[in-house]
């Protein structure tokens, strides 16, 4: 969502390692204390000082697939990418329990908003701030970067604008460490275009297209965070993260940081094994044997990242009328799949309701369609889709819905639901299932779905991913894999972006949440429980929600 705002980046790792289905009941008695709280109200850490933790130590992680692409900025860009880029890449603001923003001081000295009309942003970069090479972080950095994501160049494939696409200029200030940005229109998210899924990245990177879209296809070079790349192990599947020896803030606790690719299937089991030190908890199985497990913790705060169905409306699909679509969304029971995969992980399983804003955020309305299968089957019959045997048919064409995932147990829990919900108003759906290497450049971007399931995942910055997702211009997609949009909700959202006042922001982002119901652009399911299995020894991590982490502060306790 994004959201991200969705910051959307493309969440399929939370599910690959967070969200697995096994046996489901109809009772909540293992439901974690504390699991009915509301993302911004807490992070769960284990929060110590760091005179209490030992020098050292490796912080071993999980993910689904090595990086396709290892620029974050990238359209090809996945959440493992976003995962492993936080340790070593430059970031404006850090983010506490409630989403209030901090100026980061180890990159940022100040970040201020010098001027109304025109919006005119300051950007003073710490002066002992430097890339792994040595060379300094410039105001260069940013003007290359404010260039690439524009837009103004469409070989450069970018993930979203970021706001950039309402930038005029980006100048030198009083030297090479400031930058002054000014805007050609306002841009209500300002503080998000170097912040929450926006690292800074060198010029040597956002420079040309060539090596924007290329040059960190095989691993990331230039970094400047308190972690580098100290090795990629592709025999073995493994990317391994160390200080660096350039970095001029806080000495890091950790030694290193290793990340090893696992199927979901291996994820319990390493944690058990002592293989791994933490990883997501989607159901009670996992839930029980995570707490059976000598030094684990389970650690909760709600999560900011949601799972969804996309439907696919390009012209020619058999979902490009919106009619069609609306109805499918009405027979699919939402409530149904919030309680069969979150009963036991959080007290009162609840279907998430918003598009743009998360249970919890300030802004968070149900603007839904509610669950209708009647209301379903008799658009159905009106749009000419009639029932012969148990299938419906129009022009000779049987109503035959391909549900397209990731292959995981949830995912294909989830759609099985959706294939009794459908078969109730008299839809055929077929469940395929994908790996998770090329999911998304293979399958979803091309569009080789009817329907489709991935989560997105958010930051503090929700309208900065409206465009990304919910807007349709012409044969630009971005992160509209549905391809389905319209003229009013194109200009509601540039309306969201410009405006400075949160409140009227806000009542602008719920209409375009209504407007995204009422087209079928996609169907938001749940949002993550936030339950995550740690090492009872482990401190300054675990489930931060809408927290950032310090990396320099994660550790082992003595």
């Amino acid at each position: 969502m994004r959201i991200r705002s969705l910051a959307p980046r493309l969440a399929i790792s939370l599910l690959a390692v967070g969200v697995l289905l096994s046996g489901c009941s109809n009772t909540e008695e293992e439901a974690p204390q504390g699991a009915a709280a509301e993302l911004g109200t807490s992070s769960d850490i284990n929060p110590h000082d760091v005179s209490d933790l030992r020098d050292g130590g490796n912080l071993r992680l999980a993910l689904s697939a090595l990086p396709q692409n290892w620029n974050t900025l990238h359209t090809d860009a996945d959440g493992e990418a976003g995962g492993l880029a936080r340790p070593m890449m430059p970031r404006a603001f850090t983010t506490d329990s409630a989403g209030n923003l901090t100026v980061n001081p180890d990159y940022f000295t100040s970040v201020e908003l010098t001027k109304a009309d025109p919006q005119q942003v300051t950007y003073t970069i710490n002066p002992k701030a430097v890339w792994s090479d040595g060379s300094p972080i410039t105001w260069e950095d940013i003007r290359s970067q404010a260039q690439a994501m524009s837009g103004a160049d469409e070989a450069y494939l970018i993930k979203m604008t970021f706001g950039f696409d309402r930038v005029a200029t980006v100048e030198r200030g009083v030297d090479d460490r400031q930058a002054v940005i000014t805007f050609k229109e306002h841009y209500a998210d300002w503080k998000g275009q170097f912040a929450g899924e926006a690292s800074l990245y060198p010029k040597s990177v956002t420079g040309t297209a060539e090596a924007f879209n290329k040059s960190l296809v095989d691993e990331i070079k230039l970094t400047a965070g308190p972690f580098t790349l100290k090795s990629v192990d592709r025999a073995q599947n493994r990317v391994v993260l160390g200080r660096n020896p350039l970095w001029w803030g806080a000495t890091p606790k950790l030694d290193t940081i290793t990340f090893s690719v696992l199927d979901s299937a291996a994820l319990i089991p390493a944690l058990q094994n002592n293989e791994i030190d933490a990883v997501g908890i989607g159901s009670r199985d996992d839930m029980k044997t995570a707490r059976g497990t000598a030094g684990i913790a389970i650690r909760r705060a709600a999560g900011s990242s949601w799972t969804h169905v996309t439907f696919n409306g390009a012209p020619g699909s058999i979902l490009a009328d919106p009619g069609l679509r609306v109805a499918l969304s009405q027979a699919i029971d939402r409530q149904g799949i919030a309680t069969a995969i979150q009963n036991g992980l959080v007290e009162n399983p609840k279907p998430l309701n918003n598009h743009v804003f998360v249970a919890g955020q300030t802004g968070y309305r149900d603007n839904s369609l509610a669950f209708d299968p009647a209301a379903a089957a008799a658009a159905l019959d009106r749009l000419g889709w009639k029932l012969n045997g148990d299938t419906r048919e129009k022009d000779g064409r049987k109503l035959v819905i391909r549900d397209v995932m990731y292959n995981d147990d949830t995912w294909i829990q989830i759609a099985q639901i959706i294939q009794q919900n459908f078969a109730a108003v008299g839809v055929k759906l077929d469940i395929v299932t994908k790996p998770g290497k090329g999911y998304f450049t293979d399958v979803i971007k091309p569009g080789d779905f009817d329907i489709a399931h991935w989560a997105w995942s958010s930051d503090v910055f929700v309208l900065k991913n409206l465009p990304q997702v919910y807007r349709l211009d012409g044969g630009s997609i971005e992160g509209n894999y549905g391809r389905i949009g319209s003229p009013e909700i194109n200009d509601l959202i540039d309306q969201a972006l410009s405006e400075l006042d949160p409140a009227k922001a806000i009542e602008l982002a719920n209409r375009i949440d209504r407007k995204v119901f009422e087209l079928g652009h996609s169907l938001p399911l749940t949002q993550s429980a936030g339950n995550v299995a740690v090492r009872a020894n482990l401190a300054n991590y675990g489930a931060p929600g809408l927290a950032s982490y310090d990396y320099t502060k994660i550790g082992f306790l003595k």
